[in-house]
């Protein structure tokens, strides 16, 4: 459909919200701006027009907005006491430094979990106080801690364990933690009920103060554990343990703060915001021996950016919990010895191309059995990887725009799944919800992702409470795809410099994506298909100017198609320009995101 009821206007034009059914079935709407705030902001902050009206777009203030432009942690770190059972858990881990007890931190084997286990490893040894690190295999014991691997640490001699990124829901294995004081250091939303426990410090803890879980309930475990660090640092700091032992440097921690919080996909608003921008500048000095190394195997030299994290260094660390040994990502972010890095980075490089191939067969199996009529989207087959399964959920909600369950069965008949949502539907509430009517077994996660286990018996019931809690939402939320724009540009405004001012508001990811702008009337001049299913076009628009365009993986979807098929029409291009760097060579291109045809 063509876009209705606008004209041709320029970014630096007043803007009018605008609906459009574009080939990814999606609405368009233009984010509102007026014109009078804009020179405020030009004046007062000295800045450009179009920095100011994306600044505006994003609802920032005067005030803000300096803030937003150049994150501090002097501004934004809170007091890490102000979060319930902080000050508990600060003063049984000094007294265990005191007292020389073991203490064990077990994480979760993903990205988030890799990296709040490494930091605590790293700050406890910078204290001379080593710590020891425990990954649980991913198949033969499952998500979060156990009550044989609890016992058999306690018959070790450890007396304190801190779990990361996992805890909140595993009321069994607390419960036999006896004889050993536990500290949860977790995110996921919560039931009612919390599980026994020394300390159990989450920001959405049902009884945390509002301020608080609005303040910092979007945190990875990662944040949570360096908000514990900062707070075990003054403590010991103020107890003069700082006398005889040299202080941490708690800011050479923030790479790992970074790489967690990108890759579990927190927004990068307030605190993550600060947290991702140090970070990223952290990890471009390469102290890291383990991140430096997988870099140098990924062949990344470049800068990081979120997208690196996320797509480049997140996926191999990523890779041992899927398919290989889950502890590799926390030991290779812990190690300082060379050689263990080299051979750890060349094992996740290996995984990873083995995930590539699981995750393909399984999402090419899972694609059949797809209904596009209906409002979700449930697929289950006996025997796809445990590993895969969070990835193939990923891919065909992007593909659908729905809340996606992806079901693996094993030959008992018991299904462990990953489920991902879309905005306005709570999937980690609902997993709760669902649990309690007695239609799964167990499970937990956040808004946008979650993962439990059923039987194939409650399959059915689980359905139809899916469809109706759907229902009920839908009747307050608009849950049909939005896309937020940014106004229009023409091909010929491109350029470097007009790129740089936009290049300000990063870093982008989630809660704060990259700036997207309408073309109209472009055209396609020739494509081609890379890596056999992401899609590079030349567009051209008007007499002489063409920029290049990725697609990735459009191959085989309605917008990808239509591309290919509409050389020498016109059509509205919807897309981020952006700045790549390669072989030390700076060229403009653009991230193609949609398309709305003529009429």
């Amino acid at each position: 459909m063509l876009l209705t009821n606008i004209t041709q206007i320029s970014i630096f034009k007043p803007m009018k919200d605008v609906c459009t059914c574009s080939l990814s079935e999606k609405r368009w709407a233009l984010r509102p701006c007026e014109d009078a705030q804009v020179l405020t902001f030009m004046q007062k902050l000295g800045i450009s027009e179009i920095l100011a009206r994306l600044l505006i777009m994003r609802h920032q203030t005067l005030e803000s907005s300096s803030l937003f432009l150049e994150p501090s942690l002097r501004h934004h770190l809170p007091d890490p006491l102000c979060l319930k059972d902080m000050g508990k858990a600060v003063e049984r881990l000094q007294r265990a430094i005191e007292r020389n007890e073991k203490i064990l931190v077990w994480g979760d084997y993903d990205v988030d979990g890799a990296t709040s286990s490494a930091l605590l490893h790293r700050f406890f040894k910078a204290l001379n106080f080593p710590v020891t690190l425990y990954i649980p295999d991913r198949i033969k014991e499952g998500y979060g801690p156990n009550i044989k691997g609890i016992q058999k640490f306690i018959n070790e001699g450890y007396t304190v364990m801190v779990t990361v990124d996992c805890g909140t829901t595993s009321f069994e294995a607390l419960e036999a933690a006896k004889g050993m004081d536990v500290i949860v250091l977790d995110h996921h939303v919560p039931e009612a009920k919390l599980p026994r426990a020394y300390a159990l410090i989450n920001p959405n803890r049902l009884d945390e103060t509002p301020a608080t879980t609005q303040a910092l309930g979007h945190l990875a475990a990662v944040g949570i554990a360096f908000l514990c660090a900062v707070a075990l640092n003054r403590a010991l700091r103020e107890a003069e343990f700082y006398a005889t032992h040299q202080e941490p440097d708690l800011l050479s921690l923030l790479d790992l703060v970074a790489l967690g919080t990108v890759c579990d996909v927190m927004p990068l608003t307030g605190l993550n915001r600060t947290f991702v921008s140090q970070g990223l500048k952290v990890m471009g000095m390469r102290k890291n021996l383990g991140l430096k190394t997988l870099a140098d195997t990924a062949g990344l030299s470049e800068a990081p950016t979120p997208y690196h994290l996320g797509f480049v260094l997140g996926p191999r660390i990523n890779a041992g919990g899927r398919v290989g040994e889950s502890n590799l990502g926390a030991r290779l972010l812990s190690t300082e010895a060379p050689e263990e890095a080299l051979e750890i980075s060349k094992k996740l490089d290996m995984h990873n191309q083995d995930r590539r191939l699981l995750e393909g067969e399984a999402l090419e199996q899972a694609l059949v059995q797809v209904d596009p009529k209906t409002p979700f989207i449930v697929v289950d087959r006996e025997g796809w990887h445990e590993g895969v399964i969070g990835i193939v959920a990923g891919r065909l909600k992007e593909k659908y725009h729905k809340p996606t369950t992806v079901i693996t069965w094993n030959k008992d008949g018991i299904g462990k799944a990953s489920a991902r949502s879309i905005p306005g539907f709570d999937f980690g509430q609902f997993i709760h919800k669902a649990h309690h009517l007695g239609y799964l077994l167990g499970g937990g996660g956040h808004a946008m992702a979650a993962g439990f286990s059923l039987t194939k018996e409650q399959l059915l019931k689980f359905k139809e409470c899916l469809l109706n809690e759907l229902e009920r939402v839908a009747k307050d939320v608009d849950l049909s795809p939005l896309v937020l724009c940014d106004g229009y540009l023409e091909l010929a405004s491109l350029s470097p410099s007009l790129l740089e001012e936009i290049e300000k508001l990063a870093p982008f990811g989630m809660g704060n994506p990259h700036p997207k702008f309408i073309f109209s009337n472009i055209m396609v001049d020739s494509y081609a298909l890379i890596q056999d299913q992401h899609l590079k076009c030349r567009f051209s628009q008007g007499d002489g100017i063409t920029i290049e365009g990725i697609g990735f993986r459009l191959k085989g979807t309605p917008l990808g198609d239509k591309l290919m098929e509409a050389k020498g029409y016109p059509f509205d291009l919807l897309a981020s320009p952006k700045l790549d760097t390669w072989g030390g060579r700076t060229k403009i291109s653009l991230q193609i995101e949609d398309m709305a045809l003529p009429s």
